[in-house]
């Protein structure tokens, strides 16, 4: 948009006359584009203006296309685009300097059902409360436009245009600089591996938008490296460019990054993070990937052959903690014990498979993450995906005793690793999370009998489970997802559990250094284990975990668990606290016999003075 008027390019090399309608019918004026070359064709309309709305007419053809590049759709995906002036909304974050991937504690929201309103400005209000438990990064799932009235966002057709149904492209700015405001950074989910089988229009611009050669689960998969690859490389290069610099995001979560396919010299996921860094300006941004064979190759930097990637999801920690708090462990669960050593080598490091056999996959599975840094790798208890895999979309904490469930929620906050909550998991909510998407009736009967396939992979299921399964088309099991926020004060003790715990993990001297300290761990029984956080100056932590029913370690043989020299165990938090709704912690008496108590987290100080340190033989100790 310049003082010419508005520029319109757009990329069809099939085509070989592009012409742009303005109006609320498409039919008020046009605008005849001129070929540059390569397939685009650009002009500049005078009469265009913020607001107009406009659409392409290919080859005198009847029907007016939207702008693969819109930046909004009010008429929903498959209706006229809409002329936004980017610079029209005030930014009040001149000082904000972004984030990086350190200290960070990421909360992952669904803005359609985060309130009842379903809304960027609803939300909005919201973020307040979220900055002052603890929440960091919020991580924003897709909000791309998709066909429909309600979906999770991954079917997206329109890639710039931030979708009608949440509110307009500044109510979604002013959500972003409300967060900035508050301290917390934004990052969006963003689908570089596939477009939306329902309303996606690309192909009647491009057919080489889209792969003939790889195929993606959910979709067209798109065309990174094969004939006329190069405008479609530019295409999503200038998207992750797009959200930075144009609604200031502060990074992004790659979805499926095993699905984005390239067999170019550079990945075009190297391409696509050098792109946001650089529309960043100067502003830290980071980029985390989904990637579910754990390739670390993805972290490493470009001159290296790797994507530039910050931290990547471990599903690893996820699926471990739900065997150990659930007993079940089947379908992808299937190679997970959730036994102490797998708490105590997540701790240590992050992947548990790192090239081992996979049964369930029958291959082998992860990479090595030797020498890289804990904060690299998201761990988490539930997120979208694995509250909506299973029949009826419970919570985790409604699938395991509420002792087991506090005990774990301790591990997850304290770990060295970079903890993801998902929205409601810090106040217990009792709404599920289901999964819907609002197809026309051809389409939802496939999506339907899609979920139900996918989800029989559960024998659990398979057997009688899917006679609980909902409707992923109908409203109600939209409205069912929604949160009740009003829960954070009928659910108070959740809430104090989460917000203790991320206060201790940012204001303890040893949980909240920001200098690299060790860590190491050990099992205590079948169903305990202890974490040891040394401190720079002695003033260690102890972390000791139990699954399990109360026990006492005597005799106890575990280096681990002795007192640093002149020091001794002091408790100073229990996931057992009758405020977070636990009966209370017994004394542990780690002097004498350590007394652990069931289903909870126990965390201890190292203090001075507690105990009198040994002497040499024949030394007083009194001298």
């Amino acid at each position: 948009m310049t003082n010419e008027g508005v520029t319109f390019r757009v990329w069809a090399p099939s085509r070989k006359r592009v012409t742009v309608s303005f109006g609320e019918q498409a039919s008020a004026a046009v605008l005849e584009l001129t070929p540059e070359g390569d397939g685009y064709f650009s002009g500049t309309g005078s009469g265009a203006a913020d607001g107009a709305l406009y659409g392409f007419q290919l080859d005198g053809e009847p029907r007016v296309y939207p702008d693969p590049a819109s930046r909004y759709q009010p008429q929903g995906h498959d209706g006229l685009s809409q002329i936004v002036d980017p610079g029209r909304y005030t930014w009040s974050d001149a000082g904000w300097r972004g984030i990086n991937r350190t200290r960070q504690v990421l909360y992952e929201m669904h803005v359609g059902t985060f309130t009842r309103e379903g809304t960027w400005s609803a939300a909005a209000r919201e973020l307040p409360w979220l900055a002052e438990l603890g929440i960091t990064v919020l991580e924003l799932m897709p909000v791309g436009e998709f066909p429909g009235r309600f979906g999770w966002g991954y079917d997206v057709v329109h890639f710039f245009a931030p979708t009608r149904l949440y509110g307009t492209p500044d109510d979604m700015r002013a959500f972003v600089d409300t967060a900035h405001r508050l301290g917390m950074g934004v990052i969006l989910d963003v689908i570089y591996n596939h477009c939306g089988t329902v309303g996606c229009f690309l192909p009647a611009f491009a057919d080489d938008y889209f792969s003939r050669k790889w195929r993606s689960d959910w979709g067209h998969a798109i065309n990174f490296d094969a004939a006329n690859a190069e405008p479609v490389r530019e295409f999503f290069r200038m998207n992750a460019a797009y959200w930075v610099s144009e609604f200031h995001v502060d990074g992004y979560r790659l979805d499926a990054t095993q699905t984005i396919f390239d067999s170019s010299h550079e990945h075009i996921l190297a391409e696509i993070t050098a792109s946001a860094r650089e529309a960043a300006s100067g502003r830290e941004i980071i980029v985390i990937g989904e990637n579910e064979p754990q390739n670390v190759q993805l972290l490493e930097g470009r001159e290296a052959g790797g994507a530039g990637l910050d931290a990547l999801w471990n599903d690893d920690f996820h699926h471990s903690a739900r065997v150990a708090l659930t007993g079940k462990s089947e379908a992808y669960y299937t190679d997970y014990r959730g036994a102490p050593q797998e708490f105590v080598s997540a701790a240590k490091r992050a992947f548990l498979y790192q090239g081992q056999y996979y049964a369930w996959q029958t291959q082998t599975r992860g990479t090595p993450t030797a020498g890289l840094d804990a904060s690299r790798f998201i761990t988490f208890l539930q997120n979208h995906d694995q509250v909506a895999n299973s029949a009826r979309g419970l919570r985790l904490h409604e699938l395991t005793s509420p002792g087991r469930y506090r005990a774990a929620t301790a591990l997850l906050l304290l770990l060295p690793q970079t903890p993801m909550l998902f929205q409601g998991q810090e106040f217990a909510a009792s709404s599920p999370f289901l999964y819907f998407a609002d197809n026309a009736p051809e389409n939802a009967e496939l999506v339907r009998n899609g979920r139900r396939e996918f989800l029989e992979q559960f024998p659990s299921i398979k057997q009688r489970g899917h006679v609980w399964l909902m409707d992923p088309a109908s409203p109600d099991t939209f409205e069912r997802s929604k949160l009740d926020l009003k829960e954070r004060e009928s659910h108070g003790e959740a809430v104090a559990l989460h917000r203790d715990l991320l206060r201790l993990r940012r204001e303890d001297p040893v949980f909240g250094s920001d200098k690299t300290r060790a860590l190491d761990g050990a099992v205590l029984n079948d169903e305990a284990f202890v974490l040891r956080y040394f401190g720079l100056s002695g003033d260690d932590r102890l972390v000791i975990v139990n699954f399990g029913r109360d026990f006492s370690c005597t005799p106890c043989p575990e280096p681990l668990l002795a007192a640093p020299r002149g020091r001794d165990w002091a408790l100073i938090w229990s996931s057992d606290d009758p405020k977070y709704g636990g009966d209370g912690t017994p004394p542990p008496k780690p002097s004498t016999q350590w007394q652990i108590p069931g289903h909870a987290t126990l965390v201890f100080a190292a203090e001075r003075g507690a105990r009198a340190a040994p002497t040499l033989p024949g030394q007083n100790a009194r001298a």
